[in-house]
């Protein structure tokens, strides 16, 4: 396929080599006007848009992902495959599984588990283990220390469905296997990266909290995630010195 594709009216060049992916196109355009200097706008089909600029002398690029497992990976395939983009990193929200968690923590995905047949496609005689690239996982371990945050590293869970009917939610099992959160696109990003030998990491800012009534409004999670966005950010600058 060349470029332009059907979900991304780019051109070869557009995107930096390291993209940061948040769910909602707004949050996007947040992050390249209050954080990337000199942003331009390189897509906006469906009103996803994608932009880059600069952190810190560094190209960075950042593009809406959409919501679940799908969208994200339509979006991250066309972007390894087809634009030349080396590292994704999603920054998002999840629901808190574990109690030591609490409302704006920030959790890296180590793995994720996930409950759906995303894997299928690829024909594997067994079960695949969606995990994040190494070199960027640590890398943003280190920016979150730079930061001043205590970043938790672990499992988290990707699912296909927001809400559960009555009597299905199957929460408590992966809570006793010490799953952290709950997130809806982290597997796809993580099978698609291995697949196309590239890199993809999952930093989540922890929204609500799937045992207590803890949660931020709509709105906060579009413009209040500034810890967990400027550890992408630096992440991104550091995968440039490599």
């Amino acid at each position: 396929m060349s470029v332009p594709t059907p979900h991304i009216n780019a051109k070869p060049g557009d995107f930096a080599k390291t993209i940061l992916m948040p769910g909602d196109p707004l949050r996007s355009k947040m992050i390249a006007e209050k954080f990337l200097e000199n942003a331009v706008l390189v897509n906006n089909v469906r009103g996803v848009q994608g932009y880059t600029g600069t952190w810190k002398g560094v190209p960075v690029s950042v593009m809406a992902s959409g919501m679940g497992l799908p969208s994200i990976g339509i979006y991250s395939y066309e972007l390894f495959n087809f634009f030349d983009v080396d590292n994704i990193i999603r920054i998002g929200s999840a629901g808190a599984l574990q109690d030591e968690l609490k409302v704006m923590d920030v959790v890296a995905a180590q793995g994720a588990c996930t409950d759906s047949n995303f894997a299928h496609q690829f024909e594997l005689n067994g079960t695949f283990a969606p995990i994040a690239d190494y070199t960027l996982l640590s890398k943003s371990v280190e920016a979150a220390k730079e930061n001043g945050v205590d970043m938790k590293v672990g499992n988290i869970l990707s699912v296909d469905n927001f809400y559960a009917p009555a009597g299905c939610d199957s929460s408590d099992k992966w809570k006793i296997m010490g799953v952290l959160a709950v997130d809806m696109e982290a597997a796809a990003l993580y099978m698609n990266a291995a697949r196309a030998g590239k890199r993809g990491l999952c930093i989540c800012t922890i929204s609500d909290h799937l045992y207590r009534d803890e949660y931020l409004p709509a709105e906060e999670r579009q413009t209040s995630l500034t810890r967990m966005i400027e550890i992408a950010l630096d992440t991104a600058v550091k995968m440039a010195e490599l």
